[in-house]
């Protein structure tokens, strides 16, 4: 039998000197038999390239998610809080005097300093090993908790206006609102108990959906900025309220000259989910249903594909018949009433002896941090929440067991959100891929030519 003719033509990639040959199926001379291979699959066509593996793809969508970048910036955030803490700690100054003399002194040092803030941090956020009993020892994680609240309900109403191209940065005069109105039904309004607290959050959540309403509908007419407005509207929310907490009669309390409003009534005031011995309120289980129900909105709902759409692009979804007017406004309501959530919690769940103008403490804009971390997903921002929560319990411990400022704990978050603005940064630093790059393009299978016998 005469040896097999060589394919027509030359394949792209077809090296005649290497002992090698790309075969196309059925490509065989007449009355040629076909040649064994080495393998019992089919032999490759010319061109086909080796597909990655499963690991490897999963590995690569890890790598250029943004979920890593949320995680490798808190790192580096706690990284860069680290030196900073070394540097301000007064023994490594000490032992850094004679450090030639003694260097182990001064890495000793940098790692009983750094270690005890972290630590500290830990335990007054976390768990607290100190402590007896167990039950006293989760003390810490209910603070957390209770810190994480606030946050978690500011960071959805911030994030779900993310996700619709909005930037709600008035969550200060949101929350305001919110808890001026709710703190007024909370304080003058006689109601059975249950049902008082019910008219207080719904009167809460109605004035900070109203309050952020306003910015929405004049995006939605006169195509106003929302940054603009939402920044006016936080000066107009706060004198207004700095106002009626200094006139008798609105939210001064009677008889008092200080600008502070009445206590809460018993009636209207959160319950304590774990006992009196906890701070923990019924406001955590509104946010993990508040948290719930924005994922099922962007999610699972006709509205959220409008919205995701709109945060896409505009012009696009008008042309596909979405009212994009109407989405801005809808947006700001439910973003206005998360953020209204937030204020409520405050005044019904945490400071339930009076509130002054100060109520916010500076969540509304904390949120937006929040909603960045979280990446305006509605469980990233759950999470992010109790991570800013555990700052803010754990921030008072570092200070009281390691002397460390409790500015270092907000130079760690505002490092945060550096970190996560700056996403090549991040990737630069630790080495991943760019999500932009396509996958390195895989060598072709070749096929050992082997001679029929």
């Amino acid at each position: 039998m005469s040896d097999p003719q060589p394919p027509r033509g030359d394949a792209p990639g077809t090296d005649h000197d290497a002992d090698v040959a790309i075969e196309e199926p059925g490509a065989l001379a007449p009355g040629a038999a076909p040649s064994p291979v080495t393998t019992a699959t089919p032999a490759p066509t010319a061109g086909e390239v080796e597909p990655p593996s499963r690991w490897h793809t999963m590995l690569r969508q890890i790598s250029t998610g943004n979920a890593i970048i949320s995680v490798l910036s808190v790192v580096l955030a706690l990284l860069v809080g680290a030196i900073m803490i070394a540097f301000t700690d007064e023994r490594v100054q000490a032992a850094s005097g004679y450090f030639f003399a003694r260097p182990g002194d001064t890495f000793i040092a940098i790692w009983e300093s750094v270690s005890g803030a972290y630590s500290a941090l830990f335990q007054g956020s976390v768990y607290n090993f100190r402590r007896d009993t167990f039950a006293a020892g989760i003390r810490p994680l209910t603070e957390t908790l209770t810190f994480a609240t606030p946050l978690i309900a500011g960071g959805l109403g911030v994030g779900l206006a993310f996700r619709v191209g909005m930037f709600n940065i008035g969550g200060r005069g949101q929350m305001l609102i919110a808890a001026s109105v709710a703190g007024w039904i909370g304080f003058a309004v006689d109601l059975p108990m249950g049902l008082h607290m019910l008219v207080a959050l719904v009167g809460g959540l109605l004035g900070g959906a109203l309050w952020a309403g306003i910015a929405g509908l004049l995006k939605a007419r006169t195509g106003a900025h929302e940054v603009i407005v939402t920044i006016m509207l936080n000066y107009v929310a706060f004198y207004l309220v700095s106002w009626m907490l200094r006139t008798p009669g609105l939210l001064q309390a009677p008889g008092s000259s200080n600008p502070k409003t009445p206590a809460m009534k018993e009636t209207a005031i959160f319950p304590l989910l774990l006992g009196q011995q906890y701070n923990l309120h019924f406001g955590f289980i509104l946010v993990i249903a508040a948290t719930i129900l924005v994922w099922w909105i962007l999610s699972r709902s006709s509205l959220g594909f409008k919205f995701r759409a709109v945060g896409e692009n505009p012009n696009a979804a008008r042309v596909a018949g979405i009212n994009v007017s109407s989405m801005y406004v809808y947006a700001m309501l439910i973003a206005g009433a998360l953020l209204g959530l937030a204020g409520v919690s405050q005044v019904l769940g945490t400071v339930t002896t009076g509130f002054t103008a100060g109520i916010d403490a500076g969540i509304g804009f904390d949120a937006i941090t929040v909603a960045l971390l979280g990446r305006s997903t509605p469980w990233g921002i759950f999470i992010a929440g109790i991570l800013f929560g555990a700052f803010k319990a754990g921030g008072f411990s570092m200070q009281a067991a390691e002397g460390v400022p409790v500015e270092i704990v907000l130079v760690v978050q505002s490092l945060i959100v550096l970190f996560i603005a700056a996403p090549p940064l991040v990737r630069t630093i630790f080495r991943l891929p760019d999500p932009k790059a396509g996958p390195k393009r895989p060598r072709p299978i070749v096929t050992k030519e082997v001679d029929a016998k």
